[in-house]
């Protein structure tokens, strides 16, 4: 799907962010981003998607980009909506689709709450809303920028489950930032880990889809994926 070559990146003449970046992402592949605070992982992120420039290498996409991002926080609009918030990408390319709009708020189950303010939803519901925000221009990637960092442990399954059920029914690559190893182990296909600008260590949870979701939380692989990971973590201290 995209390919990153050698990406460079500092902010403002300050110490590289970015340091040689390499990174290849397949179609419908979960790739997650791991390491310290400060190594790099958001600002991966926002140099593959154009949200900053590269100082130095390139970003080959196969095809025409066609990503959303769904940051940390939901980002949504106060004043509007949940339709208007939902309906912002369709809006600002002056194709607005209300079916469209209807049917995304359905697949992250808030078909009903199309009238209702950010001010009158949970946490979870916020996301929610920011996930189906994300997928009304039908993308083939998310980007995502540790969504789930701010919720608690059952919120955070929640959103997991839904992340993979939408992956699944829209065939997505993802490539996201998260700062939990059981979180990466339960939805990556590869987990990356960063240090200092660069990607250092790649494991491979080796989970059986065909199992349900409890079924492999509760497998082996799963343990043993989640320790592979803290193992490598910490080996980057």
């Amino acid at each position: 799907m995209l390919q990153a070559q050698s990406l460079c990146f500092a902010y403002d003449g300050g110490p590289a962010i970015l340091d040689g970046v390499d990174l290849d992402l397949q179609g419908g592949e979960i790739v997650a981003l791991l390491g310290a605070s400060g190594c790099g992982k958001s600002t991966l992120l926002r140099v593959v998607s154009g949200l900053e420039a590269a100082e130095s290498g390139c970003v080959n996409w196969r095809d025409t980009p066609n990503f959303s991002f769904v940051f940390q926080d939901a980002a949504l609009m106060p004043w509007a909506t949940v339709v208007d918030n939902v309906a912002l990408p369709l809006t600002i390319a002056k194709r607005r689709d209300d079916v469209a709009v209807q049917d995304a708020l359905v697949e992250v189950g808030l078909g009903e709450f199309n009238d209702r303010y950010p001010s009158q939803l949970s946490g979870g519901q916020k996301m929610r809303v920011s996930i189906a925000r994300a997928l009304v221009s039908q993308p083939k990637l998310l980007l995502l920028d540790e969504p789930f960092g701010a919720l608690d442990e059952i919120l955070r399954f929640q959103m997991n489950e839904l992340l993979m059920k939408v992956k699944a029914e829209h065939s997505l690559a993802c490539l996201f930032v998260t700062h939990s190893v059981y979180e990466a182990a339960y939805l990556a296909d590869r987990v990356l880990i960063m240090h200092e600008g660069k990607i250092n260590l790649e494991v491979i949870p080796a989970l059986d889809r065909s199992q349900t979701s409890s079924s492999q939380r509760a497998s082996g692989a799963f343990f043993a994926a989640a320790k592979d990971i803290a193992d490598c973590l910490a080996g980057q201290e």
